[in-house]
């Protein structure tokens, strides 16, 4: 399973879930201050404590479910790839509200005002296990193997650190992970069209720009090699004003040899496509425009049927 180039390349918005999601809760979270930012019938329905329904997102209050909280955040965002930006934070928009909201109800349900009731664990657990979902449909096994005679995947690492955030605290942990992943089988439902909404283009720019210091990559450096400015890296060495200078564009460039064509596609990938529903011409025919990549061919074949 690839989950393809390391790093937040082409990922803006995890980028930044997981920098605000990390920070907050290093400094809030894990000092003690998780609890006084969980949802609880007490704190809702009685002390009204309504910003606690956004606190509640960006907190997380140990450090074993923040190291697996993130993990699983910056694993995902191989959907915000697959999306793109855009789409991507309004999956992350949904999943979250509709996760808060469904744990009000469920606390609403349990109705449990003493002081000592149950408080959820805070944290993003909508997107967490909103991804969950996408991830079991759509997102192909690669290999197999076997360990004590038990069958494993490489899917089994992923599903394994989500089950450990989802048992981290019990039912304060299990409640919003459920949430979070009915609210994926909503998302994934296309209720109402939710899976073609996009932001405008106008306000998007807008929230580019404004959190570009934040999401953008290290600036290139205005330095060329050796620590000197580029203009300076371009010119000639001292004592030789016009041989440094014109001596490589005065050579002939070479022509550039056009790229070796892509292996044929390998027939595992092809039946691993077609077990999942598509057609044998067209997994073929992704797997060649992706050069052999099953993963961003799965993605080209989920994406053509959406349109």
């Amino acid at each position: 399973m690839n989950a393809g180039p390391s790093g937040f390349q082409n990922a803006a918005v995890t980028k930044g879930v997981v920098i605000i999601v990390g920070v907050v809760s290093l400094l809030v979270g894990t000092q003690g201050g998780g609890r006084a930012c969980s949802l609880s019938y007490q704190a809702i329905f009685r002390k009204l404590h309504l910003w606690r329904l956004f606190t509640s997102n960006f907190v997380v209050s140990t450090s074993p479910e923040l190291i697996f909280g993130l993990y699983l955040i910056y694993f995902f965002r191989v959907f915000e790839r697959q999306l793109g930006s855009n789409k991507y934070t309004v999956f992350v928009l949904f999943s979250s509200v509709l996760t808060t909201i469904l744990e009000v109800i469920a606390l609403a349900a349990v109705r449990d005002p003493t002081s000592s009731g149950i408080a959820l664990s805070p944290g993003p657990y909508g997107l967490i296990f909103a991804s969950f979902v996408p991830f079991f449909f759509d997102i192909p096994i690669s290999t197999r193997f076997r360990v004590f005679g038990v069958t494993f995947s490489d899917k089994s690492f992923i599903y394994l650190a989500g089950l450990q955030l989802l048992l981290s605290s019990w039912k304060r942990s299990l409640i919003p992970g459920l949430c979070g992943i009915l609210a994926g089988f909503t998302y994934r439902s296309n209720v109402l069209g939710l899976r073609r909404m996009k932001f405008p283009d106008s306000l998007a720019s807008a929230a580019a720009k404004l959190f570009r210091p934040l999401l953008s990559s290290v600036a290139s450096s205005p330095t060329g090699t050796g620590g000197r400015p580029r203009e300076a890296a371009n010119q000639a060495p001292l004592g030789r004003p016009f041989e440094g200078r014109f001596a490589a564009s005065a050579a002939p460039l070479a022509p550039m040899a056009p790229p070796p064509p892509p292996p044929p596609p390998p027939e595992e990938s092809v039946s691993t496509l077609v077990a999942m529903g598509f057609d044998r011409s067209m997994a073929v025919q992704a797997l060649a425009r992706s050069r052999n990549d099953l993963m961003m061919a799965t993605n080209l074949l989920l994406e053509s049927q959406t349109h």
